[in-house]
């Protein structure tokens, strides 16, 4: 089995990830949509995600979504959601709570589930209830209903919470606190502000590296059984080639960044996956470009048949799901291939991967786009300079 792990956020998605990625031996749903999607849970390992996380911004989430149904039904909600008892949490209260999300995971069998805690905020204002969640989460798991492994997340919202170790360190011994008290196994991080596919190369390259540090320090603060990253677009697959984790979490064809549960859905863009760039582009700034690299390259060009085949077919690929479909099924040959090197030599091989990108993009148009993306081998550049 392989080591990623999908990230199930709707049906699409569950098609896409029994077709494409058959060979992963965990998948994630969130507690509101595993009734619906049902993964095949005699074939992999189910981890489901209460999504506790959703209260991060409560006033954003949706009343009608069937997160917030879900979450807003169980006893106490409105207590735990006050800012008053976030700063000052009631064990009693916390631990029924708990009790109750956790035993409504435990009705679809998963072998995983994550611990209840609330994102990352700048300072240290939910310290208290994340190490009451944690408490809880130990309590009912010592209570023997469940023998599976708990999974604990670190989630941050803010480039200032992980820039430097003056900022990292804190949240690190927090973390380590919540890990022993929630008897977690593993250990699922993700910063949902790195910006992979927009801004400068340089702002995205400091962020890559302060990440990195991240990883490195966490891996020497607690020694998890269970290292999962992501889901992001190449900076799970940074981390792992590196091994500094064990799975990196996996998007499926559009979203290749974590959202919390409960929110608005982003407006659908159909984007595709240039393969030779290991980059994805909005369809509506590909024909032109496409016309103008494929005269510069010419036809001896050895990228110059997969460009050619996007350029013939861009009518088909600009149906939204076709282009999830062949996003993710480049995205699953890109693990692949960097899977088949052997551990020990799987950050060379990505350097030398995303190297060959890179020289590419360096001889080609930019796109015309408002991000600044826009150079075509911008997206690969911090990626590629982190490597090693």
């Amino acid at each position: 089995m392989a080591d990623h792990i999908p990230f199930i956020t709707s049906r699409q998605a569950l098609k896409l990830a029994r077709s494409i990625y058959g060979d992963s031996s965990v998948v994630r749903v969130g507690l509101d949509l595993a009734a619906k999607l049902n993964p095949d849970r005699n074939r992999v390992k189910l981890w489901i995600d209460p999504g506790f996380d959703g209260l991060h911004d409560l006033p954003s989430r949706l009343i009608d979504s069937a997160w917030y149904k879900i979450i807003s039904s169980i006893q106490d909600f409105e207590e735990l959601s006050k800012p008053a008892f976030i700063g000052k949490p009631k064990p009693d209260i916390v631990q029924t709570f708990v009790n109750a999300l956790l035993d409504r995971c435990l009705k679809h069998n998963p072998q995983w589930i994550t611990v209840p805690q609330l994102p990352a905020v700048n300072d240290s204002v939910r310290n208290k209830i994340n190490r009451e969640l944690a408490r809880a989460t130990g309590k009912w798991k010592s209570s023997g209903k469940f023998a599976g492994r708990l999974i604990l997340p670190l989630i941050f919202t803010h480039p200032e919470q992980t820039r430097g170790k003056t900022q990292r360190n804190p949240k690190l011994e927090q973390a380590h606190r919540c890990y022993d008290e929630s008897q977690a196994d593993g250990i699922w991080t993700v910063d949902t502000s790195i910006p992979e596919e927009t801004r400068s190369v340089t702002i995205r390259n400091t962020r890559f590296k302060a990440n990195i540090d991240l990883h490195k320090e966490l891996n020497d603060t607690i020694p998890s059984r269970i290292r999962i990253a992501g889901p992001y677009w190449g900076m799970n697959l940074l981390l792992w080639a590196r091994g500094l984790i064990d799975y990196p979490a996996i998007g499926i064809g559009s979203t290749y960044q974590y959202y919390m549960p409960g929110g608005h859905a982003n407006p659908p863009s159909a984007r595709l996956a240039i393969s030779p760039l290991r980059r994805r582009v909005n369809v509506e700034q590909l024909n032109p470009w496409l016309t103008e690299t494929l005269k510069i390259i010419g036809t001896s060009h050895p990228d110059f048949q997969e460009l050619d085949r996007i350029r013939r077919q861009l009518t088909v690929l600009s149906d939204e799901d076709t282009a999830r479909l062949q996003v993710a099924t480049f995205y699953k040959r890109w693990f692949d291939t960097i899977a088949a090197t052997p551990a020990g030599g799987r950050s060379l091989g990505l350097f030398q991967d995303l190297s060959r990108a890179f020289a590419l993009g360096r001889s080609l148009p930019d796109f015309v786009t408002e991000d600044a993306a826009r150079n075509a081998e911008s997206v690969v550049e911090p990626l590629m300079i982190n490597c090693l």
